[in-house]
């Protein structure tokens, strides 16, 4: 069913963005049905979207690249896939204790499990994310470190040597990362060269590392190499993911745990 005449060109827009985010490709014919619009509108349309970074032209319609993705705001991309998101990080945050010290980095991820934290009592954070130390600043009984460093303000982090330094300082039980691919072959991988170096000197510094990936990310692979995945390694995933990824994956970590919508929380075991 075509969707109500008169959408404002930025709501019809966003819709456009939604649909790449969801599908990785429109077609201009599919456009102009669901919008009631003309073609010409919508090649106007995605013309703009692809001049402002958001999209990739091709014949007949458009596409949505790993770059381009990356190119949405925080919060754009923070509304991708969330269900799953908060459903791992309530299962992250259930292997976290009273007391204990914690390396975060960026990602909406992180963000999740930060604030399923807020429950917990007397953690140690030492952060590179804005919005983790944002969100857990407040609470009175933990202490968060937030690194110095240059300011990613799209994405909300810090990095550069200076917070390599100041991260030198600290070492922690647990990194908990949020990363954009995991693959068996491939490791850990990461979009932002920065952020793969700080993460990776997060996993120096700590006694075992929990990754959280939402399922989207098992099996896919990202444009800068974190590390490969070694036995310090846990992954904490949607029970939705490819369980082909997961089988391979889980040979070459300490173990893959599977969440269900509500975080509950089983390992995988073949």
């Amino acid at each position: 069913m075509a969707l109500s005449r008169g959408l404002k060109i930025d709501m019809r827009r966003k819709k456009i963005l939604d649909l790449l985010a969801q599908n990785g490709e429109v077609r201009i014919g599919e456009l102009a049905e669901m919008f009631d619009t003309t073609e010409v509108t919508i090649r106007s349309d995605l013309s703009t979207l692809e001049s402002d970074g958001y999209l990739q032209r091709v014949t007949g319609g458009a596409v949505q690249t790993v770059r381009n993705l990356y190119n949405l705001d925080y919060i754009h991309r923070s509304r991708n896939n969330l269900e799953f998101k908060r459903a791992v990080g309530m299962a992250a945050a259930e292997r976290i204790h009273d007391g204990e010290t914690l390396m975060i980095n960026a990602g909406v991820t992180t963000s999740a499990v930060a604030s399923i934290l807020k429950s917990k009592r007397n953690l140690s954070i030492v952060t590179n994310s804005l919005t983790v130390a944002m969100e857990l600043g407040t609470v009175q009984t933990f202490r968060v470190i937030l690194l110095g460093g240059n300011i990613n303000v799209q994405y909300a982090f810090t990095y550069g040597s200076d917070a390599l330094e100041a991260l030198e300082h600290y070492r922690a039980d647990h990194a908990i990362l949020s990363i954009d691919g995991i693959k068996a072959d491939a490791g850990l991988t990461t979009y932002h060269a920065e952020e793969a170096t700080l993460d990776r000197a997060m996993m120096r510094r700590v006694c075992a590392t929990i990754v959280v990936a939402d399922y989207t990310k098992i099996g896919h692979e990202s444009f800068a190499s974190v590390s490969a995945l070694n036995q310090s390694i846990e992954l904490i995933t949607n029970e939705c993911a490819n369980k082909e990824q997961i089988a391979d994956i889980a040979t070459k970590c300490s173990g893959v745990y599977l969440c269900n919508d509500e975080g509950g929380l089983a390992r995988y075991t073949g």
